[in-house]
This record gives C-alpha cells, sequence and structure tokens, in this order.
C-alpha cells in the first residue's frame, strides 16, 4: 500500500468545500447530511481549537445540524456556557455576548466563537418555540466520582454530561471539542503529555451508548498558524496523507467503499496531530494522539490545507 494510492482513493471520494464563511449556503456540506441523518450526538472534534478555519467549518456543519437536521443542543467544550449567561442571551437576548465571552476561558475569546452565539440568538428569534439552547455543567459530575482521576475522569465526566442531558432534553446534541475527547479512543488511546497518558476518551463512552448515533468527525488540518507557526506533520501522521491531496479543503466520509489497500490504511493504528495552547514547532511530532486508525477514531473527516489564527476579540469598551 503506497500513499499515492490512498491520495488517488482520496481525491476520488472527497466532497471539496468551496468556503469557510459560516453565513454562506450550505450546499458543499449537504453530502454529510446523510451520515449524521440518524445520529443523537455529533461530535465536532478539532485538532486545534486556534484555527480560524476549524472553527468556522464547524459553525458551518452546527448550521447545517440545526437548520436541516433538527438538532437543538449545543455541548460546547472548555467552559460553562450557562455560568457566563450565554444561554440566556442567545434564548432571550439579555446581555451583550462579547462582555459575556471576557469571563470565558480564553480560547472562548474568539471572533468565530462570537459568530455562533450570534447565530444562535439569531436562530432563537426567528424560531421562538423551537429554540438551540446550550448544554448545562458539561464535565461537571453530578454522581459519586467514577475512581478515575484526572484527565481520564475528565473524559467521562464530559460523556456522561452529554449522555444525561440527551436522556433529560431528548434533543439532538453537537457536541464541539478538542480531538482528544471527541475521537473513538479506546483504552489504548495514548496522549502527547509529560508523562505520556493512556486512557480511553469521551467519544469511546458515547459510541459505547449511542453506537452507530454517536457520529465523530474529525477537523483535521495539515500546516499553518494557529497563532505559531506549524509546520507540514510527520510522514507517519494520518494528517500527512489527508494532505496529501490537491484540495484546499474537503469532507470525507470513511464508510466510503474502498480497496484492501485503502483499508489497510484506514484501520491502520496511526497518529493524528492534537495541537493546544502550547505548542512548541520543534517537537512536531509529539503533539499527537495515538492508539488508534482513522476509522476507529473517526466516522468523517474535514479536512483543511492551510490554517490561520483564530481571531481573538477585544474587551468591550466602556
Amino acid at each position: 500500500m503506497t500513499t499515492e494510492t490512498v491520495t488517488r482513493w482520496i481525491e476520488q471520494h472527497a466532497h471539496p468545500l468551496t468556503t469557510v464563511d459560516p453565513g454562506a449556503p450550505l450546499l458543499d456540506l449537504l453530502p454529510l447530511a446523510d451520515l449524521v441523518r440518524d445520529a443523537d450526538v455529533v461530535a465536532l472534534g478539532a485538532s486545534t481549537r486556534q484555527a480560524h478555519e476549524l472553527s468556522a467549518v464547524a459553525h458551518r456543519v452546527v448550521r447545517l445540524l440545526v437548520e436541516h437536521l433538527g438538532f437543538r443542543s449545543l455541548a460546547l467544550e472548555g467552559d460553562d456556557a450557562a455560568r457566563l449567561g450565554l444561554d440566556e442571551y442567545t434564548r432571550g437576548g439579555t446581555g451583550d455576548p462579547q462582555a459575556l465571552l471576557a469571563g470565558a476561558r480564553s480560547f472562548w475569546q474568539t471572533e468565530e466563537l462570537l459568530d455562533v452565539i450570534r447565530w444562535m440568538r439569531s436562530y432563537n428569534h426567528r424560531h421562538p418555540g423551537d429554540t438551540v439552547r446550550f448544554v448545562e455543567d458539561l464535565g461537571r459530575p453530578r454522581t459519586p466520582a467514577s475512581g478515575l482521576d484526572g484527565l481520564a475522569g475528565l473524559q467521562r465526566n464530559l460523556a456522561e454530561s452529554v449522555i444525561r442531558w440527551h436522556e433529560d432534553s431528548g434533543d439532538k446534541i453537537v457536541y464541539w471539542g478538542g480531538l482528544a475527547h471527541t475521537a473513538n479512543g479506546g483504552s489504548g488511546t495514548s496522549y502527547s503529555a509529560s508523562p505520556a497518558m493512556t486512557h480511553r476518551n469521551t467519544g469511546s463512552y458515547l459510541r459505547e451508548r449511542f453506537g452507530a448515533r454517536y457520529v465523530s468527525i474529525g477537523l483535521t488540518f495539515h500546516h499553518g498558524a494557529a497563532p505559531y507557526p506549524i509546520p507540514s506533520p510527520p510522514p507517519d501522521f494520518a494528517d500527512a496523507t489527508l494532505g496529501s491531496t490537491d484540495l484546499d479543503a474537503y469532507l470525507l466520509d470513511l464508510h466510503t467503499e474502498a480497496p484492501a489497500s485503502v483499508r489497510a490504511w484506514l484501520d491502520a493504528p496511526t497518529r493524528t496531530r492534537m495541537i493546544g495552547p502550547v505548542y512548541d514547532p520543534a517537537d512536531n511530532d509529539a503533539y499527537r494522539l495515538s492508539g488508534g486508525s482513522p476509522a476507529d477514531w473517526f466516522d468523517a473527516v474535514i479536512h483543511t490545507q492551510v490554517v490561520t489564527p483564530v481571531r481573538v476579540i477585544g474587551r468591550p469598551s466602556d
């Protein structure tokens, strides 16, 4: 099996994306609809939270799921939307979303997320009897401790929050977070850290609970800036093969029929990028998720070749 074989298969079956404008028509994303139509939870897992293009395409997917497929809750990983007053704003118009985000964790303080929040408010204003809301208390346990500590415990708590919200509300949920959480990673999944950690993640618990009604979408990229320069991935990373085409951005269903040589690549253990707020390009290959295969982790990928930094919002003036 050669990279060229996989590259040709990707080029034959990928659906090119024509824009990252969140307000643009969604025609280029419509092929995703068949994959997620029967899902209870769709996860959008970004390999970095600091890239404009990945945040913008996530916004477009949220629009598709809400406007066309009946999803009505957004589980936004990283802070508490209810604590910040964002749910009150999106459902009733109370407050200034930019001022509310000033109290959030730093990676929520972006123009891209502000655009999502304002879109939610606009949608709810137009559909007062059928609103979109944030999942509350995401990652906060309500049951006795599971015996898992640190990141392993957080992974379990995130999954339990999503499951509980679905059971209580009946809503179909978009879960937008980091790829290290949303990918379907079993007990052998290894996370870049010092020292390295190996444990189950949120996506594996959600797959266990929902089966095929949990759809994992990886938001990957090849190189760019976020905001630090990020070089091309090491050649043995899945991202290197995903970036070997001439496409600027595309959607790829990993369940698509493939010859044995391509299926071997899809099913083989690999590594993929996982970049947080701290990154050292001199140690590029250390920032990775490993212990699984592309087809294990994701049902589909939305790959972007070149990324640019998110736009950090300023504090509102007095």
